[in-house]
């Protein structure tokens, strides 16, 4: 999607900006460069705090819409849905500022600079923040963070509707506990393949606003104040105009933790030089001194606040009433019927039907008397929003939904089963204190529904978590706690055991895999994920997501979690069979492809090419297919397939429609050991499905792609 902008009216900001900032004083602007911001009344200027977030829904500022957390989201593999969830959030927070506006508050959360995608790669499971991305391929990484920026920040050409932000910026993904100190090497063929393209897609393709530095050093240079990163790439090569913000308190980290400073001074000066221009934070405060010593040029200074007041222009916060479009939405808009129903449409999307042995799922409800729900996360809120959420007026726990939805014509029997990841349920209890309650409600029920996995509590920020790991980090791929016990219970009890898992990354449930009836990944599913997944257990809803990361068998068959080295990580480059692969899901129906070809008489990888191909749904039920396009250079020393296409087609029972996929000449490049990007061979293969072409996909599926082939028949270029 084409975004059109207003280039003379962003000039006409950026000299406005200039002008301001011209008639400031060093020490006011320097107080224009920190997060919260005060006021300069002799200029017309108001208070602003910088800091604001809206990772899945408006966060930390009181009652919004609260979306499937962001990995979630990405299960859907859908553009489009991304966009309409991005304009969603931006629509509810426009009437919140305003609202917030005419109560003269300007606390932090309540700005409209939002600090969200973050579009890091989840290169590793035991990641604690994983699910706070769009998983582990930069493909669809970019598609998703580019169309989740241009719902928030909107499509008029003169205004943003608020201003998105891509983070962490970059190799940022753990260890969490190290993350002031931490400094990632990666070589410059992993740099640019995987870690840079979702970056470089935000920035080109939706013109993000903002981009925010991480904590840690990139090859010895701290993200916040890497002239590398910050000028080279960002705003050299890929042409950023908008501003950079750092992560909280991240500056300081340069002297206190990675020693590349030795104190405040050295390091605000670090971060300004190189094209950090706001600091979430209060470090720059001695950016006033810093510019009196000559270590700072105050021309930088003006550069940083101009880029700060452009992007404060662009939101039309300087503009005479009526001159912007989004000023006017009312406060009504705010977790309205639509916006709940929209909610709940988006989580049922978002569901991946792992395993379904026997056609268990979907359930019939005239058929069951008695539902037995168990498990720590049945009726688990915190398991339904992840973090960095707002919220909400009601949340519907799987328990909940499940209640809601068979009403009084079936008995619904709950057992907590255990505590998420201790012994006990009452520090005062025997351990396993609900073991015999989990074997009554077994014994009288027709199903088991066992609602596991983990929270935010388990898996998250450093900071943020109050768990018994490694600071938001998992120490294992396992259920915690007594979990598995508790499924070992069910699976006694002869009943058919269902499986959902409520986590935001991948756990290794092998031993689940072989032995339960049926599993479904809910991920964070959002307020109304009870509701989603209890339509989808009953069939109103065919399971549509795909997984955007890998389940992996074991947590020993992982690289060192401090290696950002990309070999054996992901199923671009893993040689190991996984459990479930990257974008597999099941469906209640079944879906088949014929008439696979070029459209093109002759294909050109130099001009790109199209294939095309029939889908049809040939089940009983109508469905939502995820067409996959993945690539692979038939040459040595190359990746795995990797995905270079996506299109979600709706189709009816027994309908079969035409389809086309666009591959551009990028699709076949890779970049090599020097970070250049070329045509990686003379042949390559194409696969067209509903999973990647791998065999254990095929396993799963029963399917095996469409392949096709094409060649390239240019000059190669070798490398240096």
């Amino acid at each position: 999607m084409e975004l059109v902008q207003n280039r003379n009216k962003i000039a006409e900001y950026r000299r406005r900006a200039e002008e301001l900032v011209a008639q400031m004083t060093l020490s006011e602007k320097v107080a224009q460069t920190m997060h919260r911001t005060p006021a300069i009344e002799r200029l017309g200027i108001k208070a602003y705090n910088w800091w604001n977030e809206a990772l899945h829904g408006v966060a930390r500022a009181g009652t919004a819409t609260i979306f499937p957390q962001a990995i979630g989201m990405a299960a859907a593999f859908d553009e489009d849905m991304m966009e309409q969830v991005g304009d969603a959030v931006s629509t509810e927070a426009r009437a919140k500022f305003a609202m917030q506006q005419d109560g003269d508050d300007g606390d932090i959360y309540k700005g409209l600079t939002f600090w969200a995608p973050n579009v890091n790669i989840f290169r590793d499971p035991r990641w604690g923040r994983g699910h706070e991305t769009f998983g582990e391929d930069p493909y669809l990484t970019s598609r998703l963070g580019v169309r989740y920026i241009m719902g928030l920040q909107g499509h008029d050409e003169n205004y943003l509707k608020t201003a998105a932000c891509a983070k962490h910026f970059a190799v940022h993904s753990g260890p969490e506990e190290q993350r002031h100190s931490f400094d990632a090497l990666v070589n410059e063929q992993d740099l640019r393949e995987t870690y840079l393209p979702a970056f470089q897609a935000c920035v080109q393709e939706a013109r993000v606003e903002t981009v925010m530095g991480a904590y840690n050093r990139t090859n010895g240079e701290p993200c916040c104040g890497s002239g590398r990163l910050l000028n080279d790439i960002l705003r050299n090569e890929w042409g950023f105009d908008g501003h950079v913000t750092s992560d909280c308190w991240a500056i300081k980290d340069f002297h206190e933790h990675h020693g590349v400073t030795a104190n405040p001074i050295e390091s605000v000066s670090l971060a300004m030089n190189n094209g950090c221009d706001l600091n979430c934070g209060s470090l720059f405060l001695y950016l006033e001194q810093a510019v009196q010593e000559g270590l700072v040029d105050e021309r930088r200074l003006d550069e940083a606040v101009v880029n700060l007041f452009t992007s404060r222009m662009k939101l039309g916060v300087f503009d005479q009433k009526g001159d912007n479009p989004y000023e006017n939405i009312p406060y009504m808009v705010v977790d309205s019927p639509d916006m709940r129903k929209l909610n709940r449409q988006v989580a049922e999307r978002c569901v991946v039907l792992l395993k379904n042995d026997n056609q268990t799922l979907p359930l019939e409800k005239e058929k069951i008397r008695t539902i037995g729900v168990i498990g720590p996360n049945a009726d688990n809120r915190r398991a339904l929003v992840g973090n960095y959420e707002g919220t909400a007026s009601r949340y519907v726990t799987i328990l909940e939904g499940i209640q809601d939805y068979v009403g009084d014509d079936v008995r619904v029997l709950y057992s907590e089963g255990c505590h998420l990841y201790k012994d006990r349920t009452s520090g005062l209890a025997q351990e396993n204190d609900r073991a015999s309650e989990v074997r009554g409600v077994c014994r009288e029920s027709d199903v088991i529904v066992a609602v596991m996995g983990l929270d935010a509590s388990l898996e998250g920020e450093e900071g943020d978590t109050g768990n018994e790991y490694g600071s938001g980090d998992k120490p294992n791929l396992s259920l915690p706690g007594l979990q598995h016990d508790i499924l070992k219970l069910a699976k006694e009890s002869g009943k058919p055991v269902i499986l959902v898992l409520l986590t935001g990354s991948a756990m290794t449930v092998t031993w689940e895999d072989e032995n339960l009836d049926a599993i479904l990944q809910g991920w964070y599913p959002g307020a109304q994920g009870g509701a989603a997944i209890a339509r989808i257990l009953f069939g109103e809803v065919n399971p549509e997501g795909k997984l955007p990361v890998t389940f992996y068998r074991t947590t020993e068959e992982l690289p060192d979690f401090e290696d950002y080295s990309m070999q054996g990580r992901t199923y671009r480059y893993m040689e190991n069979k996984p459990l479930y692969p990257f974008g597999y899901g099941l469906s209640y129906t079944q879906y088949e492809y014929s008439d696979i070809a070029f459209t093109e008489e002759k294909p050109d990888i130099n001009a790109g090419v199209t294939v095309r191909f029939t889908v049809a749904n040939t089940g009983e039920r109508d469905g939502i297919e995820t067409v996959q396009v993945y690539v692979k250079a038939k040459r040595a020393g190359t990746p795995n397939a990797q995905l270079k296409g996506i299109k979600k087609v709706y189709l009816k029972a027994g309908e079969g429609r035409q389809c086309q996929v666009y591959l551009p000449r990028e699709a076949f490049m890779l970049y090599d050991k020097n970070g250049n990007n070329k045509i990686a061979g003379r042949e390559y293969e194409i696969s067209i499905g509903g999973s990647q072409p791998d065999t254990r996909s095929e396993e799963l599926t029963g399917h095996k792609t469409g392949r096709l082939r094409c060649f390239y028949d240019g000059a190669l270029e070798t490398e240096e």
